[in-house]
């Protein structure tokens, strides 16, 4: 009798479980499935879990998504593929509901289980309930349907095959919107699955009713679709069937079909090829680069680069390059940023002499705008421009206008242009560097903003890598050490920070010699910030020097600080001290 309370068991909690009324004890249930399926075994899981399941009428989204995910890894619970027809009724059930999160969770579990499902299984359980879906009452069901032909369509033998391609054309024409949405959105993956005599008949038909849908939303479902749809065509019929559409596309009533496109052509010309590229779409671009609407602009201009890339240059120059010169003086600060964080790839593109003449100037004025987030994003991309117009003609150009960001009133911008000063200091030169941007480093270090100082503190650190200890040693170290008598604690402290990194870079040597004697001097700073970060430094130094410095100079100092009045200062010492021991111990 215990035998059988036992096997009882785990199905009658479930039971009790699952009508609860707190919802967070019926979603844990669900979330057991797995479990209490191996503690009841395959059969009784198919005989009784899975129509238990069926018939449960939960009303909770969370639990319902929650159980559409656990459905979709069930095949093993039910004894293998043989059996995985069991666990269509379930969720056929959730791909009704109204939640979309629901629906899609089930219709994803639907093909995994379809997918692994036997043909004949394919045929008597899988397909019936996708032609139900389809023709459903509810719109809900129909919109499942669509994501499940694909599945189907690969193991359905010809007479069915002609059955499901009718159905989904009739999906495509259906009275709601939100049908013939879920029939563009997934024409693309279904189409894959089609034989290529049908594709340039039937679903080129399916896909000329969404181009020509009376909803907006659909018609820009049917722009996504036209890359896929192209890809699987030859490039002939692409041109014949398939570039129409994006030319009508780039022209549509709705700017967010527009914008669509304009998101998408860089891959729709691949799809069409370069020969009909350079032909015809060239056109449709500039359009969608001068459109009246800015979000359109935003994402044409966010795609100069990709498209210049599939066209050859001369065509870039005398057609694309004017409109990106009106884009950089566009009324919309967005579309100028667009323009801006790609526009240094163009360079390349473009040649030497064509950078040079023409996208230099649009690069200044960028530089120049009044708006951060264009200077920002020029910024961050000027190696690509070097790459092509070397250093001579990138510093004559762009320097000006970099000293003049370094002082710019945004501290993001002034950010940035630290974060850049080492590549731009690889590639000037330690000359060059010394001349004009060495006073600029240091004046970051006493930035009002910590986030800039931090940074500068980093830099020093970097450009001591990039020229050597030496150099540092002529140019970086004395200035630092001389700003450990600045008045403001907040500037000293920078400076401590920027003597820790600098300490692993310029060796034992120098950091014993010159940087120590200055750290054990600002121990005796009135302010307690001050000697607490004094301790911390020592301890980063005890890796750095030898052991007769540590005991003689970094020890005693520490100890003095274990005194202090502040309790912040003695903890931070005696930690100090503590990895001195350490350090002793393990040598």
């Amino acid at each position: 009798m215990a035998t059988m309370n036992e096997s009882l068991y785990p199905v009658l909690v479930l039971i009790d479980e699952l009508k609860n009324e707190d919802v967070h004890l019926r979603l844990n249930s669900i979330r057991r499935l797995s479990t209490i399926a191996r503690a009841l075994g395959e059969e009784r899981t198919r005989k009784e879990l899975i129509p238990f399941l069926s018939e449960n009428n939960d009303d909770e989204d969370e639990v319902l998504l929650a159980m559409a995910e656990e459905l979709g890894n069930f095949v093993p619970h039910v004894g293998g593929v043989e059996h995985a027809s069991v666990l269509l009724a379930p969720l056929e059930g959730l791909c009704s509901v109204e939640e979309t999160s629901v629906r899609e969770k089930a219709v994803e579990s639907l093909g995994r289980i379809g997918s692994q499902m036997r043909e004949l299984d394919l045929v008597e359980s899988f397909i019936p309930l996708m032609k139900r879906l389809a023709a459903g009452e509810w719109f809900t069901a129909r919109v499942s349907s669509c994501g499940l032909f694909h599945i189907a369509y690969p193991g359905a033998p010809e007479a069915l095959r002609n059955e499901l391609r009718t159905i989904y054309g009739q999906l495509c024409q259906d009275d709601m919107p939100m049908v013939r949405r879920a029939a563009a959105t997934n024409l693309g993956k279904f189409a894959a699955t089609v034989e290529p005599s049908h594709l340039k008949t039937d679903i080129i038909s399916m896909f000329k009713d969404l181009t020509k849908d009376d909803q907006d939303s659909v018609r820009l479902l049917a722009v996504e679709g036209c890359a896929s749809l192209g890809k699987l065509l030859e490039p002939q019929d692409c041109a014949s069937e398939i570039l129409p559409a994006i030319i009508s596309f780039s022209q549509d009533k709705s700017w967010r079909v527009r914008y669509m496109v304009a998101n998408q052509l860089h891959e729709l010309c691949e799809a069409v090829g370069q020969e009909a590229t350079r032909m015809d779409l060239v056109p449709a671009y500039v359009q969608l680069l001068r459109d009246n609407e800015a979000e359109v602009r935003i994402a044409a201009a966010g795609k100069v680069t990709k498209f210049c890339q599939i066209l050859n240059p001369e065509i870039a120059v005398q057609h694309i390059l004017p409109c990106v010169k009106e884009l950089s003086s566009d009324s919309s600060q967005h579309v100028r940023s667009a323009l801006a964080s790609i526009i240094m790839g163009m360079a390349p593109v473009l040649g030497k002499d064509a950078t040079v003449e023409q996208l230099l100037p649009i690069f200044l004025s960028l530089l120049k705008d009044e708006f951060p987030d264009v200077r920002l994003n020029i910024i961050s991309k000027l190696d690509q421009v070097n790459q092509v117009i070397g250093i001579d003609l990138l510093s004559q150009a762009l320097l000006p206008a970099i000293v003049e960001l370094a002082e710019d009133r945004h501290w993001r911008v002034r950010l940035a242009i630290i974060e850049y000063i080492p590549l731009l200091a690889s590639q000037l030169g330690v000359g060059f560097f010394d001349d004009k941007l060495g006073a600029l480093c240091m004046k970051w270090l006493k930035d009002k903003v910590y986030s800039i100082r931090e940074a500068a503190a980093n830099n020093v650190k970097r450009l001591a890598e990039e020229f050597g200890s030496e150099w540092a040693m002529h140019h970086i170290i004395p200035q630092v050490l001389e700003m450990m008598n600045d008045n403001h604690y907040l500037y000293r402290m920078t400076i401590l920070s920027a003597i820790s990194l600098l300490a692993p870079v310029m060796g034992s040597e120098i950091t014993c010699s010159t940087l120590l004697p200055v750290i054990i001097s600002a121990s005796k700073d009135r302010v307690p910030n001050i000697k607490f970060n004094v301790a911390k430094v020592l301890q980063s130094l005890i890796p750095i020097v030898d052991y007769s410095v540590v005991e003689n100079s970094i020890r005693p100092c520490l100890v003095e600080l274990s005194d202090d009045p502040d309790v912040d200062v003695r903890y931070y010492a005696n930690q100090a001290l503590q990895a001195i021991d350490q350090v002793m111990m393990s040598s």
